[in-house]
């Protein structure tokens, strides 16, 4: 039977974080959550919810609250909630506080604008001394802390430990599944993200259900391409932080990827949006960052460079989209982009 651990640190109180903190204490186990704003301790402690980043939603009485991160490095495990440009800084933090060997999960999905890294290549960097695992999956945070179902993927290159961490947080409306691809499993959380955000697009000009379903499976092309590149597995990519993250992101209302997409179909401008929002839509950050990492592998993603043009480069939206609708026609597939044989 495998390890359970005891008591669980989630390091960041948005929506996500404060969704795994409730899941972890209907299981029985300690939970401490750290919060960067004093505001959303207080909220949590003292009224049993995140107005802030999780209104409406009741919590558990067993969700703890604290602003000492380093109050956290005493726990068994540690899930790593904060979003992935914060990623670094975060880690850092508890550098001075985290015994080695302390498993820490990234629960964050995105890739880090200013070197192009995943997020255990940056933990890797910031948090030496760590075991890293990676939790990924179709995910809204609303949804889970209600209790509604769901699976999920943890994924660690020690087997021991992806079994523990599942055997740790895993119920009946939370089930995780394992593999030892952490690669695709990031690739997927992150890159899935951009996707939502180029769906969201569609939906907002009007397009219909088919040129989503199309920019869709287009996408999930784009994606596996840049992971198997990457050294992940193909499995990975057609599981539960590949296309079911996929599917869920870039069809949900409550996704803030595909919300953003659909103001900016409707004539917004990003920078608008992203400025009035508190929420972080991470596939407006990995964007850039995706589109150079695939230019470094010699990779072609038209759907993420039409993204980041938008997004990020103040491109007409009506322009991208009409130069994507006039790309050459070609064959269909992965393998020949790859150099894979078949």
């Amino acid at each position: 039977m495998a390890e359970v651990f005891r008591r669980i640190g989630v390091v960041g109180a948005g929506a996500w974080g404060t969704a795994l903190a409730q899941v972890i204490v209907a299981r029985g186990l300690e939970t401490l959550v750290w919060a960067h704003e004093p505001e959303v301790v207080a909220s949590i402690n003292d009224a049993h919810e995140n107005t802030l980043f999780l209104p409406g939603v009741p919590l558990a009485p067993g969700v703890k609250a604290t602003g000492d991160i380093g109050r956290l490095a005493a726990m068994d495990a540690l899930l790593l909630v904060a979003p992935a440009q914060h990623l670094r800084a975060v880690a850092g933090t508890l550098a001075p506080h985290a015994p080695k060997g302390l498993p820490v999960v990234i629960c964050a999905k995105g890739i880090e604008e200013s070197s192009g890294l995943l997020m255990t290549e940056v933990l890797a960097e910031a948090l030496p001394a760590a075991r890293p695992a990676v939790l990924s999956g179709p995910t809204l945070a609303g949804e889970i802390a209600e209790g509604k179902p769901t699976a999920v993927t943890v994924a660690a290159a020690d087997a021991a430990l992806a079994e523990a961490l599942a055997a740790t947080i895993g119920s009946a409306r939370f089930r995780p599944y394992t593999r030892a691809d952490m690669i695709g499993v990031q690739i997927g959380g992150a890159v899935k993200n951009v996707m939502a955000i180029a769906c969201g697009m569609v939906a907002g000009m009007g397009f219909g259900q088919n040129a989503r379903a199309a920019l869709l499976t287009l996408g999930l092309t784009e994606m596996t391409r840049l992971a198997l590149v990457k050294g992940a597995e193909l499995e990975t990519m057609m599981g539960l932080s590949g296309l079911g993250d996929l599917v869920l992101t870039c069809t949900s209302e409550d996704s803030r990827n595909y919300s953003l997409g659909v103001e900016i179909g409707r004539g917004r401008g990003a920078r608008d949006i992203l400025a009035a929002r508190r929420t972080v839509a991470e596939g407006a950050h990995t964007a850039g960052a995706v589109v150079r990492l695939a230019a470094r592998l010699g990779i072609e993603m038209p759907i993420v460079a039409a993204v980041d043009r938008v997004v990020n480069g103040d491109a007409p939206l009506a322009e991208v989209v009409e130069e994507l609708l006039s790309r050459p026609f070609r064959a269909e597939g992965i393998d020949r982009e790859v150099g894979l044989t078949k």
